[in-house]
């Protein structure tokens, strides 16, 4: 962690019957999020709402009419990542989707017209190439540029929308997120950033200037691998009211179960946080003394070449740890040994999971690149685990 932010840092609780002007932790304000004023005999969190439809008589006003628009789920969720994305704010709006994609699609094409020229980061998620597909498709220039050394810098002029994703998946690469934001604004652009890798409490992409913070809920935020989601917060008014727009058009709504569960687990956030973000840490140090390891990457090390931009933005480091093995068969043998890691995709789940990365395609990776999301299990273990794998795949 960033010795100078805290775990105290920033914000006040508003809402859930609390001063609004009470200062308050990260683990605080992660229990309290969203929830409603308090009912007697009424759940502290109410359950999910199953509704298509609503009572509705005369003119159709009032918050819930039709359950494409809104829902009551929703509104809480949406208020609870409100103010994980922007304590203490009152000028943040957040809107649920039913996966990241739906999130990151609804910013590039509520925000973007034939003509229009967006920057999208060339080492990013790998489903980027897909959107950038469909963008050209529909006459957009798409402009791309790597996220180590603020390269998208060089290619800002004249363009509508940028797209920052840092730490950047899988690579771990970070950019300086203000420069960019005062770059491109000085240029007319907006700015979103994926911040699924970070989640609010690495860092907060509204505070460093950011138009729009988006991220994946599958990943950290929820943290169990049993909930697709995705959210986008914003600051101005008119372009939120184009993204909420472009979800009522596509349909791209979260179920309220998946709402539910996704608020009921945001109350632990803090907590699996900080355990996997130190456990990371623990697993990069070790994995850094191993001489048949190469290309190691986690912005919480000292020496890693994203560090010193990250220590000055980020809060917390994230959970993963990626680095490289001599050959893919190396890699593969590394993953069937392992007993505490799952061979599965995405991370920032509360069980470790580990692939290697270059099976799917599409990430300039080395054959043997191993993306390593660190788990809550005890530090000790994990580590044990990943070193006992790496010496019986070496055999």
């Amino acid at each position: 962690m960033n010795d100078s932010v805290g775990d105290d840092e920033g914000g006040t609780l508003e809402g859930a019957g609390s001063p609004a002007t009470a200062a308050v932790g990260d683990g605080t304000r992660a229990v309290r999020a969203g929830l409603p004023e308090p009912v007697k005999h009424e759940p502290t969190l109410p359950g999910p709402v199953f509704a298509a439809h609503f009572h509705l008589p005369g003119d159709p006003t009032g918050p819930y009419a039709y359950g494409r628009d809104e829902n009551p789920t929703w509104t809480l969720l949406e208020r609870a990542i409100g103010e994980l994305e922007g304590p203490g704010r009152g000028d943040v709006e957040t809107l649920v989707f039913a996966s990241g994609m739906a999130a990151i699609s609804s910013v590039l094409f509520s925000q973007l017209r034939a003509g229009d020229a967006v920057v999208l980061p060339s080492d990013g998620y790998q489903a980027l190439p897909l959107a950038r597909a469909q963008l050209e498709g529909y006459g957009i220039e798409v402009r791309t540029a790597p996220t180590a050394g603020d390269a998208q810098v060089e290619v800002l002029d004249g363009a509508r929308l940028l797209w920052i994703e840092s730490p950047s998946n899988p690579g771990l690469d970070v950019c300086d997120i203000r420069r960019l934001v005062e770059a491109a604004h000085a240029r007319g652009a907006l700015v979103a950033v994926d911040n699924t890798l970070a989640t609010p409490f690495g860092q907060r992409p509204l505070d460093l200037g950011a138009d729009f913070a988006v991220a994946s809920g599958t990943k950290q935020l929820t943290g169990h691998g049993d909930v697709l989601l995705g959210y986008v917060a914003g600051r101005d008014t008119e372009a939120m009211a184009a993204v909420r727009r472009w979800r009522k058009i596509v349909g791209a709504i979260p179920g309220p179960m998946e709402a539910w569960l996704a608020h009921r687990s945001i109350a632990t956030l803090q907590l699996r946080v900080e355990r996997q973000n130190a456990s990371a840490l623990a697993l990069a140090q070790a994995l850094r003394e191993r001489s048949d390891v190469t290309g190691l990457r986690y912005p919480g090390l000292p020496d890693d070449p994203s560090h010193k931009i990250a220590s000055q933005q980020m809060r917390r480091y994230g959970c993963v740890v990626s680095f490289t093995l001599p050959t893919r068969t190396r890699a593969e043998r590394f993953l069937d040994a392992l007993r505490l890691v799952d061979d599965a995709t995405s991370f920032g789940g509360v069980r470790s999971t580990a692939e290697r990365r270059g099976r799917w395609g599409g990430d300039a990776v080395p054959e043997g690149f191993i993306r390593l999301s660190v788990g809550a299990e005890d530090p000790a273990d994990l580590v044990a685990d990943v070193l006992r794998a790496l010496d019986e795949s070496a055999r």
